[in-house]
């Protein structure tokens, strides 16, 4: 059996459908790449978003403060406080725990966020580590933002470069694997890609110059984040292969290990939904954000990617090359 997120369909017939209780409070609930929820609290609106840390060990408690901080920027919203919980296997240390919070204090210290409460306990039920993240972050009325809010002819804007999560992992848990094909100071350059994963920064500063919709490019990578944002606006998407930002440590990985670049997970990148792309970028970059217009959201339904001269569809997301290549290394 594969792993990774389930496929759209997936989570309509076996997550969604049950989903049926609901309450006035609730501005924003679960639907196809919505990666937080909007509550309506009379005088302030509160972004929780929560998601596990599986696929990497090296600075796990870090990460898991990270990502989940982006999603909430990807709302708009400033990330206040952090809930952790740690399932750790029977034979795991108390050092390693250690570890675990001490990674996490540092990400929660650079997003000036608490953590304020959590669960720690050593279980059978994992064989590793298994870390999951609350962050709550508040937000105005009228800054609030919502992954399907893309409108048709807006520009599609990336920033930084994709990919950066994905080949930080391969570098830092697959490294013997790694150093048959590149040299230690490239792996060293890659492992440090992680250091960008925040996108933070370039939430809060798209929220303040105005934009429609924002998704932090997780699992599925950079075609699989903009299908869930043209499929919850009802649009379709033009996207050209040629302008989208690609580190070349990431490009060479995808390359040696014959993974799909574009479906390579993306944490790090802020996928954005603009009336002015070219402004935002200017925006951005007067910020230190890089960041570049790839390509436009469309009112027609056909989804699509220009690619060598040629128009090829985008299909829905199944799972993140990550998965695979690790696996692949793995069988060897």
């Amino acid at each position: 059996m594969r792993v990774g997120k389930l496929t759209p369909d997936e989570l309509n017939q076996y997550v969604f459908r049950h989903l049926v209780q609901r309450r006035p409070e609730i501005m924003v609930r679960s639907a196809l790449g919505e990666d937080s929820t909007l509550l309506d609290l009379g005088d302030s609106l509160c972004v929780m978003s929560t998601d596990p840390i599986t696929g990497a060990s090296q600075k796990s408690g870090w990460l898991a403060v990270h990502v989940s901080a982006n999603d909430v920027a990807s709302n708009g919203a400033e990330p206040v406080c952090c809930l952790m919980t740690i399932l750790a296997p029977p034979d795991c240390s108390m050092e390693e725990i250690e570890e675990v919070m001490v990674d996490a204090a540092k990400a929660a210290a650079e997003l000036n966020i608490e953590i304020s409460g959590g669960h720690t306990e050593l279980t059978s039920a994992v064989n590793r580590l298994v870390l999951s993240t609350t962050v709550i972050g508040k937000a105005n009325r009228t800054g609030i933002l919502r992954t399907d809010g893309a409108k048709d002819g807006d520009d599609i804007v990336v920033t930084k470069t994709i990919g950066l999560e994905g080949t930080a992992i391969l570098a830092q848990d697959a490294k013997e694997h790694m150093l048959q094909w590149f040299r230690m100071d490239d792996i060293e350059k890659a492992s440090r890609l992680i250091d960008q994963i925040s996108v933070v920064p370039e939430g809060l500063a798209a929220t303040a110059f105005g934009v429609n919709a924002m998704h932090d490019i997780t699992e599925g990578g950079l075609l699989g984040a903009t299908y869930e944002m043209a499929s919850g606006a009802g649009l379709g998407f033009d996207l050209f292969a040629d302008r989208i930002p690609i580190h070349h440590l990431t490009k060479a990985f995808c390359e040696c290990m014959q993974m799909d670049v574009l479906r390579f997970l993306s944490s790090g990148s802020m996928l954005i939904a603009s009336s002015n792309g070219q402004e935002l970028v200017q925006h951005l970059e007067s910020k230190g954000i890089k960041a570049t217009v790839i390509g436009q959201f469309k009112q027609y339904s056909e989804k699509r990617i220009l690619m060598q001269g040629q128009w090829q569809v985008v299909s829905a997301p199944e799972g993140d090359e990550l998965w695979r290549g690790l696996e692949q290394l793995q069988s060897k």
